[in-house]
């Protein structure tokens, strides 16, 4: 049993689930750290498209999330899984609360990486959607499922979804063109309505769910693999997502959130959350809403206005 706070964060490897991991363990917990790379090195399939194969080792790996964990003050549990085998998510829960007896947080980070991501409609099989669905949306489920009833057992627990804007925007481009994919975008909007429901019903029982969009962020694959389809790297730092995640874990007044939608990069900029960093560019955001779903234009004009003048 952990005398700490225990969070599980998928996706750790890398980028944005490796900052989470760090900043909750800087924050007191203990993290699970789950994703597919073990060991520096591997190598699996991580083309974005059906036209190539691209086999080469990404960045990352949980044994070096796990020793920055440790370096943050947390004990890490590696938790090997991938999205589209349910087994191994339930697998890797089970080994959680067995090993520490309970799971406070849950960041459902990871996402489906490989062909489809862009690719057009009539250039992707439907077993890619199907990938991007199954991936994107229902693995988050089934983590849930199996970490949620021990939540509400102890009336607390928080739930963070890292979703995108491509789950509520349209592409002004075609994927190749400086788009996305129709499967990462129809299971981000999949994904994107859970918290909501989440928030109904368990939000009496003390669970807060949130979704967090991180607007674009630099990360090792976008370095390695995404400028080919017009990405370039913005320079904004993985932190942002961290540093938003961990106060969403741990700050009384995030309850008041519950259920919704957080532009990561202007609430990170608005609180202060990560000293140092200038704020978000103009173009990291298009939309911005309020917990009521209203367009907050003119606030989003001067927030963008000051972003350029900082």
């Amino acid at each position: 049993m952990s005398e700490r706070p225990v969070a599980f964060v998928t996706g750790a490897s890398r980028g944005i689930g490796k900052s989470c991991s760090v900043h909750l363990a800087r924050a007191g917990f203990d993290v699970a750290v789950s994703a597919r790379t073990v060991q520096e090195g591997e190598q699996r399939e991580h083309s974005s498209t059906v036209r190539r194969s691209d086999t080469s080792p990404l960045p990352g790996s949980l044994s070096a999330t796990a020793a920055v964990v440790a370096e943050a003050g947390g004990d890490a549990l590696i938790v090997a899984a991938d999205l589209l085998d349910f087994d191994s998510l339930e697998a890797a829960a089970a080994t959680v609360l067995e090993r520490w007896g309970r799971v406070d947080v849950v960041v459902n980070n990871g996402r489906y990486i490989g062909p489809g991501h862009m690719d057009r409609l009539l250039d992707t099989p439907i077993e890619l959607l199907d990938h991007h669905l199954k991936a994107n949306c229902l693995a988050p489920l089934v983590l849930i499922k199996a970490l949620l009833p021990q939540m509400i057992e102890r009336g607390s627990g928080t739930l963070v979804n890292i979703t995108s804007a491509a789950g509520y925007a349209d592409p002004t481009e075609a994927a190749g063109d400086g788009g996305w994919g129709m499967g990462y975008g129809i299971s981000k909007g999949a994904f994107h309505r859970v918290a909501g429901f989440l928030a109904a019903e368990h939000g009496d029982q003390g669970i807060n769910t949130f979704n967090v969009q991180p607007g674009y962020i630099s990360t090792e694959r976008i370095a390695q693999d995404m400028a080919q389809f017009g990405f370039e790297d913005t320079g904004q730092p993985a932190d942002v997502i961290g540093a938003v995640v961990a106060w969403l874990a741990t700050d009384p007044e995030a309850a008041e959130l519950n259920g919704a939608n957080i532009e990561a990069q202007f609430f990170c900029h608005e609180r202060g959350l990560l000293p140092g960093w200038a704020g978000p560019e103009p173009n990291t955001a298009a939309i911005r809403y309020d917990l009521s779903g209203a367009i907050l234009a003119e606030k989003e004009a001067q927030l963008l206005a000051q972003s350029t003048q900082e």
